[in-house]
């Protein structure tokens, strides 16, 4: 079990103010920022992020909405990282998500449900990788 994990504040976090907000709940539950960029995704590189969803039929329109605005990305730490983010996110849908968490005070919808966190240790490391090199993560 990994110590790390991985979260994309999305579009729609960011647009609306929240990411200030979100940040704040991260830290206030304990999970150390390793590091933190500000990123507008192309299409190649939501393409290729979401790539394990390329034949969902969601696929596309998830695509759009990860370019449609500045997400931030983060790799995090903390004691079972994975488990913990997933803990505070809740549900995928916001309106299934038990009240405290972040999807249910932020998130909109199934697809604009405020953040993004790696579902395993196995996923975490690999999407830590994708946006940034080991000498980044402090």
């Amino acid at each position: 079990m990994s110590n790390r994990t991985f979260t994309i504040i999305k579009p729609d976090s960011v647009r609306k103010g929240n990411f200030g907000k979100i940040v704040s709940r991260l830290e206030a539950e304990g999970f150390r920022i390793l590091s933190l960029k500000k990123v507008n995704l192309s299409t190649k590189q939501a393409e290729a992020f979401y790539g394990v969803h390329r034949e969902r039929p969601f696929f596309p329109d998830l695509v759009r909405y990860m370019t449609s605005g500045t997400v931030y990305v983060a790799a995090l730490e903390k004691e079972n990282a994975v488990l913990a983010l997933r803990t505070l996110m809740g549900a995928t849908d916001p309106s299934k998500a038990d009240a405290g968490t972040i999807r249910k005070e932020f998130g909109e919808s199934i697809e604009q449900n405020a953040i993004h966190g790696s579902d395993s240790d196995d996923n975490a490391k690999i999407e830590i990788g994708f946006f940034f090199a080991e000498s980044e993560l402090m």
